[in-house]
């Protein structure tokens, strides 16, 4: 089975030839969904001449079930939580803050080792295109959306190079735009459509942050 991008840098340059569109407008922001989405995003921003920055987002995993999300906790403060999931799952108060707490506590770490010390930046009014390196399940880009959305930007566009076919529908549902270039059935996995889906380190997500902001100083 042939992969279809070389590597995310690649996918990058692909992906922002579709979204040409947004390109040179004073209004776009691209936010990336940290780690892997970074490299993607850097491409797409570069061609677009707009600033990039990431937005990460936390899944709140009910405890003893960390897998099964109850909510989530993205850049910016945005706190979102799943009443029914924390009512069926019998989550306490004191559960919820706990978690939250731990979740709060790695948002900052990761947001600081990205960023530094710049602010988030400000999106309201703003279209952002929100990226990743692609999306199986979506619950991460989902809970993305959602929590954009208390943001007030003026639109959101999900941008993706490869994407499950069901995902990319459920996304429209929700986002403003969807752009996933390539949607192969059967999807399997995202790193199979990649030849070089290395992990991104945090060292390199650091590195692209600092190389772009240069970009738009």
């Amino acid at each position: 089975m042939a992969a279809r991008f070389f590597d995310r840098r690649e996918a990058g340059r692909r992906l922002a030839a579709e979204l040409a569109d947004y390109a040179t407008q004073p209004d776009v922001r691209v936010l990336a969904l940290p780690r892997g989405g970074v490299p993607v995003a850097y491409e797409v921003a570069r061609a677009l001449d707009a600033p990039l920055d990431v937005f990460v987002v936390r899944k709140l995993g009910v405890p003893g079930h960390e897998e099964y999300a109850m909510g989530a906790i993205a850049s910016g403060g945005v706190v979102l939580l799943n009443q029914d999931v924390v009512r069926s799952a019998g989550v306490s108060d004191a559960e919820v803050q706990r978690v939250l707490a731990d979740e709060r506590l790695e948002l900052e770490r990761r947001e600081r080792r990205y960023r530094g010390e710049s602010a988030p930046p400000d999106v309201a009014g703003k279209t952002v295109i929100l990226v990743d390196d692609g999306l199986a399940t979506g619950s991460t880009m989902l809970a993305a959306v959602a929590a954009l959305r208390q943001e007030r930007p003026a639109r959101i566009i999900v941008a993706v190079p490869v994407s499950a076919t069901s995902t990319c529908e459920a996304l429209r549902a929700v986002a403003d735009e969807v752009v996933c270039s390539v949607t192969p059935e059967p999807f399997y996995a995202v790193g199979l459509w990649y030849d070089d889906f290395a992990q991104t380190s945090d060292e390199e997500v650091h590195r692209l942050l600092e190389q772009a902001a240069h970009v738009h100083h």
